[in-house]
């Protein structure tokens, strides 16, 4: 078994809450190596009291025993996942599923103004002509917005 292969499994990981992006794509694998049988996942949740933190360790785990390897995975804690990290496909997958990307981080942190602006496209139609509903989306990493141009409501990923 290679690295290779390995990264190609857990690219196979729906994430437990939106499942139309991976593990991989999503940005949290940071790091695969392989000792003999042994793999080692270097894993960072999106927020340490992600309620799903275990059920993504499991099936990390239960993907290296599928391919014949002993799991050793780590949940990195030192260190914070960001919204950059989505990849491009995952970004893609997020927006054909009906969410809006959360754009590249700033320098600083996310103002509630630049919350309110119209910076934020449609994923349904691609329109900027969008508001803020509401602050507090489904997950904390998320708010819900309003297509004035389509009429639909979207989840916004927050940028992190």
């Amino acid at each position: 078994m290679t690295v290779d292969q390995v990264w190609a499994a857990l690219e196979e990981i729906p994430d437990p809450e939106i499942p139309v992006i991976s593990l991989v794509d999503l940005g949290v694998i940071r790091d695969v190596a392989i000792d003999g049988d042994r793999v080692h996942i270097d894993f960072t949740p999106t927020f340490l009291g992600c309620p799903a933190l275990e059920v993504m360790k499991r099936a990390l785990e239960d993907k290296v025993t599928e391919l014949g390897g002993e799991p050793d995975v780590a949940v990195i804690q030192d260190d914070s996942w960001s919204t950059d990290r989505i990849t491009p496909a995952g970004r893609e997958k997020l927006r054909e599923a009906g969410f809006a990307p959360p754009a590249p981080r700033a320098a600083g942190a996310t103002t509630l103004v630049q919350l309110q602006s119209k910076a934020f496209r449609c994923p349904y139609c691609g329109s900027r002509e969008t508001k803020l509903e509401n602050i507090f989306g489904p997950t904390p990493c998320r708010s819900i917005r309003w297509c004035e141009s389509c009429r639909q409501p979207f989840e916004q990923f927050k940028t992190i």
